[in-house]
């Protein structure tokens, strides 16, 4: 049974993708929105805490808490849900710049360093995904045939592509360390699985098992790619960006 952190959409928004994630056999350690929020779940094998995204200190006492509350940490999945993110962040206003920047790239820049010198000090096997379920920002909709679609602002259009510049760098990471392995994964809006979330997190869990059952150590080529959800895990080679 494996052991995974699950951060990026907060309880209850990613209670489906976490309840999936369980229903495989996994312990799974959330953050949540609020502290009732947090205490709910626990029946199922879903753990969660809360935290401050502005925060370093915060964004390490989350990895503390989950290992301490699973007694291992197997993985780890850094979920960006663009289109949930656009409910929140739905208009670019002055007001929202602050807390937009601490939700959507602050919050993933601090617990992805803090992570990387938790796995530093464990020198423990770990697998990492980096999943963005992508949204249409207004420059993409000049050249897309999709109607009757709003498009992203342009502060989380900016926020998606910042966790991708993250992901690209932190998969760069197990060049140096065999103890690390590291998946990047892509669902476009057009994607059959879009909006299966239950899909996603069964694609996300045979990525893993994928990673696991390498024989080698993974490369960084082997790291680099972007995969497309749903799609056999690339080996090195990127026919998908």
């Amino acid at each position: 049974m494996a052991n995974t952190l699950f951060i990026g959409k907060d309880l209850p928004d990613g209670l489906a993708f976490a309840e999936a994630l369980a229903d495989s056999g996994r312990q799974v350690f959330c953050v949540a929105k609020s502290e009732a929020d947090a205490s709910k779940f626990e029946s199922e094998k879903i753990y969660a805490t809360t935290w401050n995204k502005s925060s370093a200190v915060s964004a390490h006492s989350v990895i503390i808490k989950a290992e301490t509350k699973l007694e291992s940490l197997d993985e780890v999945v850094f979920y960006f849900d663009a289109s949930n993110f656009c409910t929140q962040f739905e208009l670019d206003r002055t007001e929202d710049l602050s807390n937009g920047i601490d939700t959507m790239i602050s919050g993933f820049i601090f617990s992805a360093t803090e992570l990387l010198k938790r796995i530093d000090q464990r020198k423990e096997k770990i697998s990492v995904l980096f999943l963005v379920k992508e949204y249409p920002s207004k420059y993409d909709m000049l050249s897309s045939k999709t109607s009757g679609l709003v498009p992203a602002s342009t502060l989380v259009s900016a926020a998606q592509a910042a966790f991708c510049a993250s992901a690209e760098n932190f998969s760069t990471n197990v060049a140096d360390r065999d103890f690390l392995s590291v998946i990047l994964a892509k669902c476009a809006y057009t994607n059959d699985f879009y909006k299966n979330e239950d899909g996603i997190a069964d694609w996300v869990v045979s990525a893993f098992d994928s990673v696991k059952a390498m024989k080698n150590p993974q490369t960084v080529k082997q790291a680099t790619v972007w995969n497309k959800v749903g799609a056999k895990l690339s080996t090195g080679f990127s026919l998908f960006k």
